[in-house]
């Protein structure tokens, strides 16, 4: 019976686990621009106040060909925080000087900073899950 108590709350600690969920979308090229879609999930028990991403745009050998950073949530005073369960979306939009040469793009979405409410620092490593549409 001990072992079995024990079992359920070592598993309720993982069920537990709070988190920012992110969804990447396939990169959409438009002529000289391409636009990655970034579906944003606040899982943690209190709201994000600002995270801050790099987004890097790689062609079909894996070469990387743009990058952009940006403020995906707060980061300014006019840009709102992300509520405690809330959902939201953001669109980077990186640009070339040139029309992409392929349709066939990757992306690599690295988070630089977290902060939680009150000042908080999230582990971007840990704390965030990138989920890639195109795997």
């Amino acid at each position: 019976m001990k072992i079995n108590l024990l079992f359920l709350l070592f598993g309720m600690s993982f069920a537990a686990r709070a988190d920012l969920i992110v969804n990447v979308a396939t990169p959409k090229t438009v002529g000289q621009k391409a636009i990655v879609k970034l579906d944003l999930k606040n899982t943690f028990p209190e709201k994000i106040e600002s995270a801050r991403v790099s987004v890097f745009l790689l062609d079909e050998k894996g070469k990387m060909i743009g990058q952009s950073t940006k403020w995906v949530i707060g980061g300014t005073k006019n840009q709102a925080s992300l509520a405690a369960g809330a959902t939201n979306s953001f669109f980077f939009v990186i640009t070339s000087e040139k029309p992409f040469a392929t349709t066939n793009l990757a992306t690599k979405v690295n988070f630089n900073r977290v902060v939680l409410e009150g000042g908080k620092l999230a582990n971007p490593e840990k704390d965030v899950q990138i989920k890639d549409a195109s795997k």
